[in-house]
């Protein structure tokens, strides 16, 4: 089967984020099907951008064909970000025929984060005679909606529910990471029975074998605290507004006299305000440790080293929806007990049982949880971890979550 796969923001191992487009390609190419993707030139959250030299630049990456389209750079949300998009879209208009007649796909998939490119992927679809499926990551226009304060009748939030409703009502298949966003879609005009939920996931081989060393700075730092005797609750990521940190900082005071000390690894927005909060809280390297963040590749050795892992996000409208953040599949794949302060319809520590789940943003709570967790014995806390890891493994390794997405497109 030819597959073609639009995604604005894809990425690859090679480029950085976004990775789930390259994951599920690269399944797909070694259960022998011919795969395309077709993504933008610049992305914000890539780590290196591909080099390009005309307006439509081909690349094979790890077996799958890719079509950089070259788009403006751009920083934050403003206005160029927007040129940027619209930018992506012309081109990918203008050379939808020299990309259809080189791929001739059996199936199109529209999956950037916004839903504009369901046009251009439709015409594709339909002068190929493939079948069109609209994969979902975040629910736009909503989330600008509901979460940015934008008027719906904004031009650019009208010509995006313009785009989610057409591939509500003509895609053959629409999958989506959020497990409810049916309920949502069903109101523009999707047929339910069109619909399902593939969530994201992790590459197993991976995790379990391209492993780079933690660097000296971490292990001495978690080494420290070892020797003290303390618990180390541990958190891996971004610091900005959405992850709620000063949660923690403010449950750290209240468990200010307990053996635990909180280890924070990231960079954020956020992150000097964290620290100065911190330190006004009277909070010393007994109790928040704050580290720079580790290669991707570090990061199974620098989970293996906490005894807790925290999880959290602020409070949102949009989890109605479900959640399904991949910082959990890779604490999940850690084996160790998550501490979760995540509110959506959706809750995968409760399900698998691999730890607590607390009130978000609420320090009160999150403390009471942190204060059950350290009284669990030993073999208790071991048995939390494997079922995180028993049920990562079982639902979300991307050799599964890539035949459940095929058998999708061929039911």
């Amino acid at each position: 089967m030819n597959i073609l796969l639009i995604n604005h923001y894809a990425g690859s191992k090679h480029h950085g984020m976004e990775y789930r487009s390259y994951y599920l390609a690269r399944e797909w190419v070694g259960l022998g099907h011919q795969v395309s993707i077709v993504a933008a030139s610049f992305s914000h959250v890539r780590t290196k951008q591909p080099e390009v030299v005309n307006s439509v630049t081909k690349e094979i990456v790890d077996g799958i064909e890719y079509y950089w389209l070259k788009t403006p750079e751009y920083f934050g949300n403003g206005i160029k970000r927007a040129v940027n998009i619209y930018t992506f879209i012309s081109r990918l208009y203008l050379s939808s025929t020299m990309i259809r007649n080189q791929v001739n796909p059996d199936v199109v998939i529209a999956s950037s984060t916004y839903p504009l490119d369901i046009f251009p992927a439709s015409w594709i679809a339909k002068r190929s005679q493939a079948r069109l499926v609209y994969e979902i990551h975040d629910l736009w226009p909503l989330t600008p909606i509901e979460l940015g304060g934008m008027s719906k009748w904004n031009p650019f939030i009208m010509s995006l529910q313009l785009a989610e409703d057409f591939a509500c009502k003509h895609a053959h298949k629409i999958i989506s990471i959020l497990p409810h966003a049916d309920r949502y879609l069903v109101t523009r005009g999707m047929d339910r029975n069109k619909y399902y939920a593939i969530p994201n996931g992790v590459v197993v081989d991976e995790w379990e074998t391209d492993q780079s060393i933690v660097p000296d700075e971490h292990q001495s730092a978690i080494q420290k605290i070892m020797e003290k005797g303390n618990y180390i609750i541990g958190y891996a990521g971004a610091h900005g507004i959405s992850n709620a940190l000063e949660n923690l900082i403010h449950a750290a005071v209240l468990l200010k006299d307990a053996p635990i000390t909180f280890v924070l690894v990231g960079n954020g927005p956020e992150k000097e305000k964290l620290i100065d909060q911190a330190k006004k809280l009277g909070l010393t390297d007994e109790n928040v440790v704050f580290l720079p963040p580790v290669p991707k590749k570090a990061i199974p050795g620098l989970l293996d080293m906490m005894d807790f892992l925290y999880i959290g996000l602020r409070k949102s409208s949009l989890f109605r929806y479900g959640v399904s953040p991949n910082k959990l599949i890779d604490y999940m794949m850690a084996g160790k007990p998550i501490i979760n302060a995540i509110e959506a319809s959706n809750d995968l520590v409760q399900e698998s049982r691999c730890g607590i789940t607390v009130r978000a943003e609420d320090p009160l709570s999150l403390a009471e949880g942190i204060r059950q967790m350290i009284e669990l014995d030993k073999s208790t806390l071991l048995e939390m971890g494997q079922k995180g890891k028993d049920y990562a493994l079982k639902n979300h390794d991307y050799k599964v979550l890539a035949r459940r997405f095929l058998e999708c497109i061929e039911n």
